[in-house]
């Protein structure tokens, strides 16, 4: 009998060890599922960011270097710029007009200021981006031997102004001839009125006039020219291109992170190789 019992709390023991051991494996097993949801979340974090496309409305001036910012800011955020550039006046009434845009970078505070009156940006959304001059260039070969604005008036050659009641560039000329005294001695006949600024730059490269009225960047920018005269700030307002969200954009996340990216220190550098001053 005395064996019997002994055989039985033999068996028991054993059971009740069997059982501990297989409480232990469950609770090792627990112990262990939060490691592959933290190596889960760990591959979450390096997953890309989704591709968005935003549209940018810029000034003229800007599309040399917004070219070589897009390529940047595509490999840095995902992010695809559409642009549209043109003078500031013409993007402008385009967006007045519901023209699709996520973002609007002005030559003139004038232009976007009148978006703003009419509640068309997104509200504390602008910033002061980046400051210009306002040159004289002349083609490479300078054949007609222009070394000022005086020289265009002396000699009544041609010049080429961008146009000069909407485009921020001619309204800068214009001011800047008449507080020379020099726009009612320059003969209608030799303005030659261009749509922006590029067009002038074209104008001048392509040997059309003697002369013409841009942005120092401009005068980077064309290899077929060369600056004769930059023009005192004094003589006309100050040159800064404003940039903003409009409030009509579905994609304000991005066009708020572009804004940011145009202010970062690389960006900067791009801008000041293509002759901008940062604001």
């Amino acid at each position: 009998m005395k064996k019997l019992l002994g055989l039985i709390m033999i068996l028991v023991l054993s059971l009740s060890m069997v059982a501990c051991s297989s409480n232990t494996d469950t609770t090792k097993t627990d112990t262990e599922t939060p490691v592959v949801e933290e190596k889960d979340a760990e591959v979450s974090k390096d997953t890309p960011k989704e591709q968005v496309e935003i549209v940018v409305s810029a000034a003229a001036s800007l599309t040399d270097a917004m070219g070589e910012i897009a390529e940047m800011i595509k490999a840095d955020e995902n992010i695809i710029l559409v642009p549209t550039y043109g003078s500031s006046g013409a993007l402008q009434k385009q967006i007045e007009e519901g023209a699709p845009s996520d973002v609007f970078i002005s030559a003139g505070q004038k232009q976007m200021t009148a978006l703003e009156e009419k509640s068309l940006i997104a509200q504390g959304s602008k910033v002061d981006l980046l400051k210009n001059t306002l040159v004289l260039i002349v083609p490479a070969d300078n054949k007609e031997g222009i070394n000022n604005i005086q020289d265009v008036v002396d000699k009544k050659v041609q010049i080429a102004l961008a146009e000069t009641e909407t485009v921020p560039v001619g309204q800068y000329s214009k001011a800047a001839l008449t507080k020379l005294e020099l726009w009612d001695k320059i003969d209608t006949g030799n303005i030659v009125q261009s749509k922006d600024v590029s067009e002038v730059l074209t104008h001048v490269e392509q040997g059309n006039v003697a002369a013409g009225m841009v942005y120092s960047s401009d005068a980077v920018r064309g290899d077929k020219v060369k600056q004769v005269e930059v023009f005192d700030e004094n003589l006309h307002d100050p040159i800064v291109y404003p940039a903003a969200i409009i409030e009509s954009s579905k994609q304000k996340e991005a066009a708020k992170t572009f804004l940011d990216y145009l202010q970062t220190d690389k960006v900067k550098a791009i801008f000041e190789k293509y002759g901008f001053k940062i604001a």
